[in-house]
């Protein structure tokens, strides 16, 4: 008969894999790591709370650090995989202080964390690039513990210790208050200068600061915390596939090849032949021709990435085959990469630039550069393929926000005025200051009406305009502010709404319909 009590005594468990990446014990927490975590915080309940810009640059300085003298306390060496990763971080930090718009600033961001994660985790495999920012997050739990346990140590309950360093940081904030004051009230230029580098902090905003505070402290010990004791994700096994037959998978790809040299060949024709012909044996007109296009290539482009994927899994060890056979895809892949962009070309000389195609546009022209690693990939092997995709994703958002995607939709859309008399006044209202110096140049009273939008989220009502502090003020909005102040919108609403009708009648005709 079975012991009863035997379930009593019996612990699932956990999976392999959770084993294989759990980390090993943290060296102990560093004095200087405890300092750098607290400056994050302050600095994050202090600069934060404005709005993003050079503050976000400024916050990461001494999170950064923090991270570095964890890492140095266990051990850990500077690679070089990992000082790109480190560079990489802060250069993307970098687009918040030179654009205003939302949509690169995110990118820029997002990216920004996610190289971090991989200088925390010194990953080298697609399971450690793909899962490294999981790692952040499961050292936000044990962040705290590890601090605490090293504040601990250090006060040992005695005050003789931290009677030092509590005399000194009250000594000199009491300085810096008094002359400071006594400076501002002898100078004004000095009170200028002062007023506009300290934030200007309200008991109202108290709630609002703690929060602040609280997101900088707990973000900066989970980097501290994983750089001394990182997830191990390059020890997760994946399972290579079974290879299949030989005529399993190279017919199907032998085949997709021939289509995709059908296709291109009659994309060769075409251009040729000149686009008129075609437009008259199909009739579409010119952009709905380039416009049927894009999307499709685009996602060819997406399900060829997808096919190679899973034709390396199945393919068995035939090495010149798999290389000849998926080499010869890849090549004929750039091919349709280059029709698709050419099809966005057109599309854009018909319609005009907007945010969605020249997304899409850059993200068509990072699918070709994965394509071209993944050949370089097949001669010189994959070791570094998954760090090198990253390396290009996070190179891919850095051009992408320093090319100021909404300076460009209207430069293209100005010198498309210009060309045709044509222009969407309403589309320009919901651009950032990135595109208030192209705008600039419209005649008045297109300028005025096309900068409306722009001049009212930047607080121009009237009244001069409200700057924000420096350290929440991108480079972008500063220029777009002086512009403004030297040359007022004035708007005619009669005027403006003659332009918006003559521009896009009832339906946004003059941009397109995406």
């Amino acid at each position: 008969m079975p012991d009863p009590h035997a379930w009593a005594h019996h612990t699932a468990e956990p999976p392999q894999w959770i084993v294989d990446v759990r980390p090993d014990p943290p060296a102990a927490v560093r004095s200087a790591t405890l300092w750098s975590v607290l400056a994050t915080a302050v600095l994050s309940a202090l600069l934060l709370g404005e709005g993003v810009g050079p503050n976000l640059l400024i916050v990461a300085v001494p999170a950064a650090l923090g991270a570095y003298f964890a890492a140095r306390a266990a051990g850990r060496r500077l690679r070089p995989w990992t000082v790109l990763w480190a560079l990489g971080g802060p250069a993307l930090l970098v687009i918040p202080a030179l654009r205003d718009a939302g949509w690169p600033i995110f990118l820029a961001v997002v990216s920004a964390i996610a190289l971090g994660s991989l200088a925390l985790h010194g990953s080298r495999s697609w399971p450690g690039v793909l899962f490294a920012p999981l790692g952040l997050l499961g050292s936000i739990g044990t962040g705290f513990g590890w601090a605490w346990s090293g504040v601990r140590e250090r006060s040992g309950g005695t005050r003789e210790r931290w009677g030092p360093v509590v005399r000194t940081v009250l000594v000199a904030a009491v300085l810096l208050l008094v002359f400071g004051a006594l400076f501002a009230g002898a100078d004004a230029a000095f009170a200028d200068l002062l007023g506009g580098l300290v934030p200007d902090v309200s008991i109202a905003d108290g709630p609002w600061r703690t929060l602040l505070f609280l997101v900088g402290l707990v973000g900066a010990l989970a980097a501290a915390r994983t750089a001394a004791a990182p997830l191990r994700w390059d020890r997760m096994k994946v399972r290579p596939g079974r290879a299949r037959g030989r005529a399993e998978w190279a017919v199907p790809l032998i085949v997709l090849d021939l289509l995709f040299a059908a296709f291109i060949a009659v994309q060769l024709a075409v251009l040729f032949g000149g686009y008129d012909k075609v437009l008259k044996e199909t009739g579409l007109t010119y952009a709905a021709y380039a416009r049927q296009g894009f999307w499709q290539l685009l996602w060819a482009t997406l399900l060829t990435l997808a096919v190679i994927a899973l034709a390396l899994r199945w393919a068995p060890r035939d090495r010149a085959l798999v290389r000849s056979v998926l080499g010869t895809l890849c090549v004929l892949t750039l091919v349709v990469v280059a029709s698709a962009l050419r099809r966005m070309d057109l599309y854009v000389d018909a319609y005009g630039l907007t945010r969605l195609r020249i997304s899409v546009a850059a993200m068509e022209l990072w699918l070709g550069l994965v394509i071209v690693l993944i050949m370089a990939a097949g001669v010189w092997g994959v070791r570094w393929l998954p760090r090198a995709v990253a390396a290009s994703g996070a190179l891919a958002v850095l051009v992408f926000g320093l090319v100021s995607p909404d300076g460009l939709v209207a430069e293209q859309n100005v010198r498309r005025y210009q060309d045709t008399g044509k222009i969407d006044i309403n589309y320009f209202q919901d651009l950032s200051a990135d595109a208030v110096p192209a705008l600039d140049t419209l005649p008045e009273p297109e300028r005025s009406c096309a900068l409306a939008g722009i001049a009212d989220r930047l607080g121009f009502d009237g009244r001069g305009g409200t700057d924000k502090p420096w350290y929440a003020t991108s480079l972008a909005e500063s220029r777009a502010r002086d512009v403004l102040r030297g040359r007022p919108v004035d708007v005619d609403r009669a005027a403006c709404e003659r332009l918006g009708l003559e521009a896009d009648g009832v339906g946004r005709v003059g941009l397109g319909a995406y």
